[in-house]
């Protein structure tokens, strides 16, 4: 992961971009409930990938770099930007969680966006929390995205040893 210090921008990865275009970058294969309670009972999905599932269910939609901060936050042990990506990637495998990136002539994006899955749905409804999540939130417009993940951002800075550092 690139140090907070180290991001040299001129302009936002938000910024909303003429003619940019989101695209599906998760899995398309069939996973079954059954599958998923089985690598719960063998531990493969374990309390991290359940605090993944609840930040993602909370803000819609999210980046990984706001998934570790926001985990850091609520003092979730994670040790690495590297071991969230695994787990994340495991969730998608499992469709717990699904992927997308944006594209426009100026290029493909820099980041990943994250939001809830069918799985993920099943997975929070049994444990009784609360999920309003439909298939038709995915298919939301990118600008809308866009600004739910910058009003994150800006809303969700974090302070640590006296220096501010926001959630990218």
């Amino acid at each position: 992961m690139v140090d907070d210090e180290n991001i040299k921008t001129t302009v936002s990865p938000f910024a909303i971009r003429e003619g940019e275009i989101k695209k599906f970058d998760g899995k398309d294969a069939y996973v079954s409930i059954s599958q998923i309670i089985h690598k719960i009972n063998l531990g493969h999905i374990n309390d991290i990938h359940f605090a993944i599932l609840d930040l993602v269910n909370e803000f819609e939609f999210m980046t990984s770099r706001q998934i570790y901060f926001m985990l850091l936050a609520k003092g979730v042990e994670i040790k690495s930007q590297d071991k969230l990506n695994v787990k994340l990637e495991q969730m998608i495998k499992s469709k717990i969680l699904t992927r997308y990136f944006f594209t426009s002539e100026e290029g493909k994006g820099i980041y990943r966006v994250y939001c809830l899955e069918k799985m993920g749905k099943y997975l929070l409804t049994s444990k009784e929390a609360e999920c309003k999540w439909q298939p038709t939130d995915n298919t939301k417009p990118v600008p809308m995205i866009k600004k739910r993940l910058a009003r994150k951002s800006s809303h969700y800075c974090l302070y640590e040893k006296s220096e501010k550092f926001c959630i990218v």
